[in-house]
């Protein structure tokens, strides 16, 4: 009989039936590792990396940048734990909300590039340029995981 742990909880949520990955499970696993990076970033939203966040917004946005950080902190810990929790007949609906947040904030990160702004290790404007083009990443990741 195999001891508990880690791997037998891994087979749990990857195998069906002992002998298949199944594309569900998967989907649910990377819909749930979604979920728990946004509230990863929300928290840090509202403490130790408040003024990483501040350097992505845009000058245009009509907010102070340290509000504007706390309002998208609480959205990212509210939508990552929707995302993470919710039900199957509301996958859809929040995997499309979600890729239009990504899409939303999108703005920041052509700020910081255009801009020049250091913050989160992007401190060349090729570093900068990068991170562009991980955000559609976010946004296929939201909907594919949530089946949207």
């Amino acid at each position: 009989m195999p001891k508990p742990g880690l791997w037998n909880g891994l087979c749990i949520i990857f195998h069906k039936k002992g002998d298949a990955m199944t594309g569900g499970t998967v989907k649910d696993a990377a819909r749930i590792l979604l979920g728990a990076g946004l509230i990863f970033a929300g928290i840090s939203h509202l403490t130790v990396a408040r003024k990483e966040f501040r350097a992505q917004v845009p000058d245009w946005v009509p907010l102070k940048k340290d509000d504007t950080v706390l309002y998208s902190g609480i959205a990212e810990i509210a939508l990552g734990s929707s995302i993470a929790l919710t039900d199957k007949k509301h996958k859809e609906t929040i995997g499309r909300i979600a890729a239009t947040f990504f899409a939303a904030v999108f703005p920041g990160n052509i700020a910081q590039y255009t801009h020049h702004h250091n913050a989160f290790g992007l401190n060349t404007d090729s570093k900068r340029l990068a991170r562009l083009f991980f955000q559609p990443v976010l946004m296929y990741w939201a909907l594919k995981s949530t089946e949207a």
